[in-house]
């Protein structure tokens, strides 16, 4: 933390003109593919202001250019060939559409500029449910993968889907025979659940905490890599349930096509600052989300990976539809 806060402290003593060979010359516009209220919209709404207060960028907007499955948010960028001044909050759902054949756009047809953190899936099971643990999950499914309905939202393959299909393949379950129904929210999909109208759940933090505190719900496996610190300390890992997994969704940012290596390294000095200041941490910590900051030299290696990743399960759950 010492060292984080000296970092910060560093750049931000320093005038935006000494970090790059670039700086920005007009208004930066920061595009949410989701409308406002969303969750990519109020990271990218967090990180813009965090840019105000700390004077990382001179001047900055955030637009919501929602509609298409985040397409429109993609066609619009990808307008904008070789211009540093609008950067994209991109979410693992660009990965599912392509692979899935919604959506045509591809991360490699953007300047990745870097990740901002991993956000955990969580699987909840109505309070009085018969089934006690992660692990009672798994053995109900192994003998019968249309034995238990699972929510997600909002569509099939999404990442919230393989927060539930991935442990469930390395466990032993035939995850294309299991019964997944989709819900327009993850708010639909846990208020389902609280009534009875399904047996298990998939979601981040954020939907299921009114739930959690009415004690309507239990969270019985998070799919991050160790447990959770604070009040979710109790809640066991896949890997301690029988399924030696761990999956995270993201939040990252990319460029326009074609950005310069000066650009690109104006860029990474802005997310580096802001993603080390307290308000961050503040906002990491709150929502259950574990820091994982990559700059652009990094993040383009993970995405392959987690392309890769995607693409096996989606294709084993007869989700993919073309070559890709």
């Amino acid at each position: 933390m010492r060292k984080a806060r000296f970092l910060l402290c560093l750049l931000s003593s320093l005038p935006v003109q000494a970090w790059a060979q670039w700086k920005p010359e007009r208004n930066v516009e920061f595009i949410s593919s989701t409308a406002a209220g969303g969750n990519q919209d109020a990271t990218a709404r967090l990180m813009q202001r965090i840019w105000q207060e700390k004077k990382l960028v001179p001047q900055s907007i955030v637009m919501n250019r929602s509609g298409g499955g985040g397409n429109i948010a993609y066609a619009f960028l990808n307008q904008h060939p070789r211009d540093p001044h609008y950067v994209l909050m991109l979410a693992p759902t660009m990965f599912t559409n392509r692979i899935t054949g919604s959506g045509t756009a591809h991360y490699t047809d953007f300047t990745p500029l870097g990740l901002l953190y991993n956000e955990n899936i969580f699987i909840s099971i109505k309070a009085d449910s018969p089934l006690k643990s992660g692990r009672d999950i798994i053995e109900r499914l192994r003998k019968d993968p249309a034995a238990l309905s699972v929510a997600v939202a909002s569509v099939l393959g999404n990442h919230i889907h393989m927060g539930i299909a991935i442990p469930m393949k390395i466990a032993g379950v035939d995850v294309k025979k299991m019964k997944v129904v989709a819900f327009k929210s993850s708010g639909d999909s846990l208020t389902a659940l609280a009534g009875g109208h399904i047996d298990v759940a998939a979601s981040t933090f954020g939907t299921i905490l009114p739930h959690l505190q009415a004690g309507r719900v239990r969270v019985v496996a998070v799919s991050a890599a160790q447990r959770l610190p604070g009040a979710l300390s109790s809640v066991p890992t896949w890997k301690e349930q029988g399924a030696d997994s761990a999956f995270a969704s993201w939040r990252g940012v990319v460029g326009a096509r074609g950005l310069s290596d000066a650009q690109m390294a104006y860029w990474d000095q802005v997310f580096a600052a802001a993603t080390a200041t307290d308000e961050w941490r503040r906002e990491v910590e709150k929502n259950y989300w574990s820091i994982n900051y990559l700059p652009s030299r990094d993040v383009r290696k993970y995405w392959d990976q987690q392309y890769r990743e995607l693409e096996e399960v989606l294709t084993e759950l007869g989700l993919a539809k073309k070559a890709n």
